[in-house]
């Protein structure tokens, strides 16, 4: 007795294959994106800010260590008037 499939699936196998490559090829074009948040572009102007700030705090020990800090009294005063003033 001779059997017939007659409803077969696979009536061209190579064009599945066509259609694989074809999907490759899609998603290959896609290129990678990468944002940076606002949060973590603060963080890096901060880390800069404090590296600066380090720089100055070192430049300041070094002076008083030396002896050769001066303390500019008029801009101190000033300063302490505007900070108790606004407050």
């Amino acid at each position: 007795m001779k059997i017939n499939n007659i409803n077969s699936l696979n009536v061209n196998p190579y064009k599945k294959n066509l259609n694989k490559v074809q999907g490759a090829e899609k998603s290959a074009t896609r290129a990678d994106k990468v944002e940076i948040s606002s949060a973590a572009k603060e963080m890096q102007v901060t880390s800069k800010v404090a590296a600066e700030r380090l720089d100055k705090i070192q430049a300041l020990k070094q002076q008083v260590e030396a002896g050769s800090y001066q303390v500019d009294a008029e801009s101190v005063a000033k300063s302490v008037i505007q900070y108790f003033s606004k407050n």
